[in-house]
């Protein structure tokens, strides 16, 4: 919902995946859905236009060597925004990696029991990507995985978070096409 304290967030949307098929509103809105609820995140992401690009694990391991001096591949990356130029920030995220983890996910041992559990509601691929997303805004909120009291309240905002957005039936409908 907009209001003076809370305006309708722009969100830029970049899929440089060329398998990965997205719905451009639905990752929208499931951001508004986390802006309108920011105060049980430090406060949410800042405001201003929030970047979102979604790229192979080569893009993505490009960038964390270049601004990183990490050359392996990772599944997010967040950058600061600048308030005074309206920008909140940029999360990138790597498709492969998310449906590498899936597949690690769904064939390993109870793998039958695992797949009827994690294909009950979105796909697990969807759900993963969509974590990875939700990640990137909590880091932009001003959450930090580095140390284990701080990965644990990251990971406990993360479980709210996709609370939420499945409560809501917000969650995006990713697809990676072969």
């Amino acid at each position: 919902m907009s209001s003076p304290t809370n305006p309708v967030r722009t969100v830029a949307i970049r899929n440089a995946h060329p398998r990965l098929r997205l719905a451009r509103a639905a990752i929208t809105a499931a951001i508004a859905i986390l802006d309108q609820h920011a105060a049980r995140f430090l406060g949410g992401c800042p405001p201003g236009e929030l970047s979102l690009a979604f790229l192979t694990d080569q893009s993505l391991a490009k960038i964390h060597a270049d601004f990183m001096n990490d050359p392996t591949a990772t599944d997010v990356i967040t950058f600061d925004g600048d308030a005074a130029a309206g920008l909140a920030g940029e999360i990138c995220v790597s498709a492969d990696t998310a449906a590498r983890f899936i597949r690690l996910k769904l064939s390993g041992p109870r793998t039958s029991r695992r797949r009827a559990k994690l294909t009950a509601g979105p796909t697990p691929f969807a759900e993963e990507l969509m974590l990875y997303v939700v990640h990137g805004w909590l880091h932009l909120a001003g959450y930090d995985d580095l140390e284990p009291a701080k990965k644990r309240r990251m990971r406990a905002a993360e479980a709210r978070a996709m609370k939420l957005l499945r409560a809501a039936q917000a969650l995006p409908n990713f697809k990676l096409i072969r």
